[in-house]
């Protein structure tokens, strides 16, 4: 009896999660241009929108927090603290936000042909990073004109808080991406996510703040967060060079340890992640 060969099949429906995403890079960048230029399809402004929303919450949070609050008083440069941490967590809201309703608004794709379903989360995360692009351009642009050079560890900094976003942002999305198609109450859940980020985070005080009000099993549940450390390597990027070294507040005691336990926290939302989404991708065409 004549052996057919079947290696090199797959079973429909069935890919290895993210390791297909490789496999399928051509789809990955068609999903990301899609992503991309439909975002402001039939809009008069256009990608002027990505400046002008976030540079508006910047603003209100500055004249609230700043002015109106004072919080400004005894952190020198404070609206260039306040907008490095701000564009970190902005890209983490689009990009786990994005990730989560994925599935969902592609619907038609899902249930019309096979292809990996990871591929659609990982494309709402660099859909994001590229929408995040503009923010750190002004970012940029307003450091350099208080003082700011670029240092090699500046650098490093940046980029190691963009891959933990990235990786947060990714692992979470996938979870709750799996989950949403499901029960449409995860993207609810999300929203209240995203909405305490910001207050989470170091954005809007220094982790000082966290340190003198808080007990101190709080302040390292607060310096494992991810987005604790990834915000703090932007301030550290972007303010730090811009004021006086005396000035600088300087990183929470054994902060790289903290920074170890984030990056293992992001490898388990992304192992949970993928598995809870495996779990729920066999009914996706069902449910939708």
């Amino acid at each position: 009896m004549t052996t057919v060969d079947l290696s090199e099949f797959d079973v429909p429906g069935r890919g290895r999660g993210l390791l297909d995403v490789l496999r399928w890079r051509y789809l990955l960048r068609l999903l990301v241009r899609k992503g991309t230029a439909t975002r402001y399809r039939n809009s008069v402004l256009g990608w002027t929108w990505s400046y002008v929303k976030p540079g508006i919450q910047f603003l209100v949070y500055w004249l609230v927090m700043g002015f109106i609050f004072g919080m400004d008083r005894g952190l020198e440069n404070f609206p260039v603290y306040l907008f490095s941490g701000f564009v970190a967590v902005n890209f983490f809201n689009e990009a786990f936000g994005n990730a989560t309703s994925s599935i969902v608004d592609n619907r038609a794709l899902v249930k019309k042909i096979y292809l990996p379903r990871e591929l659609f989360p990982i494309a709402a995360v660099w859909v994001a990073f590229v929408h995040f692009l503009p923010q750190l351009a002004i970012l940029l642009v307003v450091c350099v004109l208080t003082g700011w050079i670029p240092t090699f560890a500046a650098l490093g900094a940046a980029l190691l808080g963009m891959l933990i976003l990235g990786a947060t942002s990714l692992g979470l999305g996938l979870f709750f991406a799996g989950l949403n198609v499901r029960f449409r109450d995860a993207q609810n859940f999300v929203e209240i996510l995203r909405m305490l980020a910001t207050w989470a985070s170091p954005v809007l005080y220094t982790w000082t703040l966290v340190a003198e009000k808080l007990p101190e099993w709080v302040l390292y549940v607060y310096m494992v967060n991810p987005l604790t450390i990834a915000v703090e390597y932007f301030h550290y990027a972007f303010w730090q060079p811009t004021i006086p070294d005396e000035r600088f507040h300087g990183f929470a005691p054994h902060f790289e340890l903290y920074t170890a336990g984030a990056v293992v926290l992001c490898a388990a939302f992304l192992v949970i992640g993928q598995l809870v989404f495996r779990r729920f991708e066999r009914s996706f065409a069902q449910d939708l």
